[in-house]
């Protein structure tokens, strides 16, 4: 969760707190959904990550499999969508 996290608030470029609200990452980002309303799945933020989806860009060059399976986690379960 902690790495997760970390790159959901500044490791990634761009970060994705700059455009989603996330309240355990403190995000208030005003561009992309608001994750704690929208409580996507992990498969559901993955599949965004690789592949972009409207303004987001695919982030597949630029992160390892790895980080973003830690991303799509932390998103999933800090937005209430982990089941």
């Amino acid at each position: 969760m902690a790495l997760g996290k970390k790159l959901f608030t500044q490791s990634a470029v761009p970060a994705c707190a700059v455009c989603h609200t996330l309240k355990d990452a403190g995000s208030t980002g005003e561009v992309g959904p608001v994750l704690d309303e929208l409580k996507p799945d992990a498969s559901r933020v993955a599949k965004a990550l690789r592949d972009g989806l409207g303004q987001m860009p695919s982030y597949k060059t630029m992160l390892t499999e790895d980080q973003i399976a830690a991303l799509s986690l932390y998103v999933a379960k800090a937005s209430g969508g982990a089941k």
